[in-house]
């Protein structure tokens, strides 16, 4: 037991004063009799009018010294040393990933719901001057309620809080709780999970090792875990579905695929525990764009976790650019690199014809030779040999001076560094204000890029066989970067499906004036498609995300992108020993982190509670004898002595 301000026992002193009154009071009361005994009436009269005279029990006298006890003890504040991680500032990652969507719990209810209300306790524990910070940890970890010590204010944040259906990102949620270490005497942090962490690597060193409380008791699930379309040239598309037993019995399970949502095959197979298992099926003789994949199974298949039931994919459909070359010297380095392009046909040109052929392509190749008229379509020139529309070429000079990148954040440049090239020489170009500068050599620019009346434009003003370009990393990155840039395959580019919570990166076509993403639910966001690529981040649900590039008042180009749960770790729902977790940690002194466990119970609200209830009872008993007694009352008290005296 300890007392955290003695100095209130002074309080003790008022019951002196309470005596005193006690010991000084003339008391007298008034009583209805049958006769006066004036002789007896002068010796109480004495008695009473002494100024000091022997205290006697009396009731109120007890209760008052009672109450005085009861306010003191409450002053001096008694409390008792008592276990509790939620001392001084806390903080708890509640987590909120699609595993804790398990119905392992008892009578059905999820893991989710009861981390909810292991929070709820803990908001509950707070002891004065204590803080607490709760943090959701889900695919977008975010902090749903600031430090503060409003026991009701943490209670309401956490129970507006509702479970995600991706993987959780611990990396984002231990910085925001790292903040908040920030200058705290005493901090904790306490993680309520089901173990699906991971390694995250190694813990600021100004966070303690967490107190984890692990949730969730059993790992029966099945789920489908692979789910995916391929045809070979000139034959039919062929299904892949893979599930997968994480319980600890075998599963027979049916898998059921519908096309566009139209039933087509099921499949029956039994998956031993711990395993996973192909689903056999025939080729697709018919044109699809999606494929839905179910599981179901009987009553003696456990399965806590229901939202990796369903899984779908999307047909790939693979774009060919039609990609035209005309070059003055044949150039291995350049039509080696676009041979490696997948999807990419090249067709080599004759320049000595002088014009270009009639046939349209995706866009064309110049390499050191210009035609009379350039085409309308987008443009690579290598190296130009004379002056165009587009831009002025002074004669080629030696004098290379250092090369500079201008905007490394430019699509053209990612993972692409130029700076240490190498250049025998280049051509100075001028009057290219259609153009970004996304290089320099000297004064001059060494790569451009923009748009010029509906064409994508870039120039390399510089022969690539006199560099050491193609020996580098970064020659086959920069032609890819450059055809993607040109005529993106897709909307987003993705082979085959997104995990959920991976933000879809939206390249639109040019002149696309806003971009309409609808997802599984139905719900639709505009973007605005006026400043290059485009980010959509909301990608909070497994299902099909339809995006749609739109110029005026019409599509001009459509996909579907699947978003499953595959890779996420999150299907695999045994619950994990916090003892196995890699978390990491700073070194911290075991002393002070055993002090930081500790924290006071204070039982002054009780007391003073108590001290009220007397007051109630003191209150009661001084006007109950304040009531004048009747008549019958005192008749009453004399027969009642009458009887006494002849006992």
């Amino acid at each position: 037991m300890t007392i955290l301000a003695p100095i209130a026992f002074l309080g003790l002193l008022l019951a002196i004063p309470i005596l005193l009154l006690y010991m000084l009071r003339l008391r007298r009361r008034e009583m209805f009799v049958s006769s006066n005994f004036l002789w007896q009436q002068v010796v109480e009269d004495t008695e009473a009018n002494t100024p000091w005279q022997r205290l006697r029990r009396n009731l109120l006298l007890f209760l008052q010294l009672l109450i005085l006890l009861l306010l003191v003890l409450a002053l001096v504040r008694l409390a008792q040393i008592v276990p509790r991680i939620t001392s001084g500032k806390t903080v708890i990652l509640l987590d909120a990933s699609a595993s804790m969507r398990s119905t392992d719990g008892d009578e059905g209810r999820t893991r989710y719901e009861q981390a909810r209300d292991e929070a709820l306790f803990l908001a509950g524990e707070l002891g004065p001057g204590d803080e607490m910070s709760v943090i959701r940890v889900a695919d977008v970890s975010e902090t749903v309620i600031e430090y503060t010590a409003n026991t009701q204010s943490i209670r309401a944040a956490v129970q507006d809080t509702e479970v995600g259906s991706g993987a959780g990102d611990w990396q984002t949620a231990l910085t925001l709780a790292a903040a908040g270490a920030q200058d705290a005497e005493f901090f904790s942090m306490i993680i309520i999970t089901d173990g699906g962490i991971d390694n995250i690597g190694q813990l600021p060193e100004n966070i303690p090792a967490p107190t984890i409380i692990p949730i969730g008791s059993s790992a029966s699930n099945i789920a489908i875990t692979a789910l995916a379309t391929r045809a070979e040239p000139g034959s039919d598309p062929q299904l892949f579905a893979q599930a997968t037993n994480y319980g600890d019995q075998d599963a027979q399970v049916t898998m059921t695929i519908r096309l566009d949502g139209v039933l087509w095959e099921s499949s029956t197979q039994t998956i031993s525990a711990r395993s996973q298992r192909a689903f056999p099926f025939p080729p697709i003789e018919q044109d699809f764009t999606s494929v839905q994949a179910s599981l179901t199974y009987g009553d003696a298949v456990t399965d806590y976790l229901t939202i990796d039931n369903v899984a779908v994919s999307i047909a790939v459909e693979s774009r060919t650019r039609r990609v035209l070359l005309l070059s003055e010297n044949d150039n291995l380095f350049l039509e080696q690199a676009l041979r490696a392009l997948p999807g990419v046909q090249t067709f080599r040109g004759n320049i000595e014809r002088g014009t270009l052929p009639s046939q349209s392509y995706d866009f064309y190749i110049f390499d050191n030779w210009l035609p009379d008229v350039l085409p309308q379509a987008d443009m690579l020139i290598l190296n130009p040999p004379d002056d165009s529309p587009l831009f002025i070429a002074n004669e080629p000079t030696e004098q290379v001076g250092d090369i500079i990148t201008l905007e490394p954040a430019h699509p053209l440049l990612t993972y692409v560094d130029l700076d240490a090239l190498s250049l025998r020489s280049y051509i100075p170009l001028r009057g290219t204000p259609w153009a970004d500068t996304l290089a320099t050599v000297g004064d001059d620019p060494l790569l451009l890029a923009g748009e010029d009346r509906g064409r994508q434009i870039v120039i390399l003003p510089f022969d690539v066989r006199q560099s050491d370009l193609p020996l580098r990393i970064t020659w086959p990155v920069l032609m890819a970067n450059i055809v993607e840039w040109f005529t993106p395959a897709n909307l987003v580019p993705v082979d085959e499906s997104v995990t959920v919570g991976t933000p879809l990166r939206i390249s639109a076509p040019l002149g696309t004036t806003e971009v309409l993403v609808t997802d599984p639910e139905g719900a639709s966001s505009i973007l605005s498609a006026t400043e290059g690529d485009i980010t959509y981040a909301d990608v909070h649900q497994p299902g099909i995300y339809t995006v749609e590039a739109v110029v005026g008042s019409d599509v001009v180009q459509t996909q579907d992108v699947a978003v499953t749960l595959f890779g996420t770790g999150e299907s695999d729902i045994a619950p994990v020993s916090p003892a196995t977790l890699t978390l990491g940690g700073g070194a911290v002194d075991p002393e002070a982190r055993a002090e930081a466990q500790l924290g006071l119970e204070e039982f002054w609200p009780y007391i003073a509670g108590l001290a009220l209830l007397v007051l109630l009872i003191e209150w009661y008993v001084y006007h109950q004898r304040l009531r004048v007694p009747t008549v019958g009352q005192a008749v009453a008290g004399r027969r009642m002595e009458r009887s006494t005296a002849l006992r």
